[in-house]
């Protein structure tokens, strides 16, 4: 409990506003994302709307040396997927667009997925009950809860649907740095793992599959794919644990509705 760091109303002031402007990004996003469109193109629109137009950094380029300013999974792609000048969106494609931005020295971190032209209904049902998934580990978050708590939602509900839960990569404290204490594990014992305290920032962020839980890393060294090929899902939020519950500092203009 001594790693994670407890944000100041100062630090939790500019972290909220990081996570304003990434909400704003997929926004913009929504209207360019669809079919005939390379993951490279996406990548570089994203880049040139948080430098130009935002005035603002993309996190992720540049970490652990990586190149590019989202992760773009495309349909058995788990996570870390790399854009592509190649990769064209075709229909019935679903993707996870993964994004990082930092304004003022603090980070927010956030994705989204889309479901291109004409998914197929299981397809649909795994991006349904992935969003999903994450909400009930949101709805955890409070002080005195744990990190368990969050992932135990998270599998019963996944799981309950038929799915399982991406066990290799979770959540994870942010703030200056994209990585901080704790971990949060999308799968876990209730009154588990590190108590939630007032202050602490962090991501939601379930890997849901269609088939077994279990990865693989292709050659790239970024890529993880389902060793079965079947397909997966993942929602990402930045979460603030407030003195009577949650905030969720990356919230969508269309999610509004989840918190009334």
């Amino acid at each position: 409990m001594s790693n994670v760091l407890i944000k100041t109303p100062n630090e939790i002031s500019l972290m909220r506003e990081s996570g304003r402007l990434l909400a704003s990004v997929f926004n913009v996003l929504d209207d360019f994302v669809k079919a005939g469109v390379t993951t490279m193109e996406i990548n570089d629109f994203v880049e040139d709307h948080i430098v130009n137009n935002l005035k603002s950094r993309p996190a992720s380029k540049g970490q652990y040396d990586y190149q590019y300013v989202l992760n773009s999974s495309l349909n058995d792609v788990v996570c870390h997927g790399i854009p592509s000048e190649t990769k064209r969106l075709k229909d019935r494609d679903i993707v996870n667009l993964d994004i990082t931005l930092e304004k003022d020295g603090y980070i927010a971190d956030s994705s989204k997925m889309y479901m291109i032209g004409n998914v197929l209904p299981n397809a649909k049902k795994l991006v349904d009950v992935t969003y999903d998934a994450m909400w009930k580990g949101i709805e955890c978050v409070k002080p005195g809860a744990t990190t368990g708590d969050i992932g135990h939602a998270i599998q019963t509900y996944a799981e309950h649907h038929g799915f399982s839960v991406v066990r290799d990569y979770c959540g994870h404290g942010i703030g200056r740095e994209m990585h901080e204490d704790p971990q949060i594990l999308h799968f876990g014992r209730p009154h588990t793992g590190t108590a939630l305290r007032a202050g602490m920032v962090f991501t939601i962020e379930p890997m849901i599959n269609q088939g077994s839980y279990k990865t693989k890393q292709k050659k790239d060294g970024w890529t993880v794919v389902t060793r079965d090929k079947k397909l997966s899902a993942q929602w990402e939020h930045t979460i603030l644990v407030t003195p009577s519950g949650f905030e969720v500092l990356t919230l969508r203009n269309e999610e509004t509705f989840k918190l009334t």
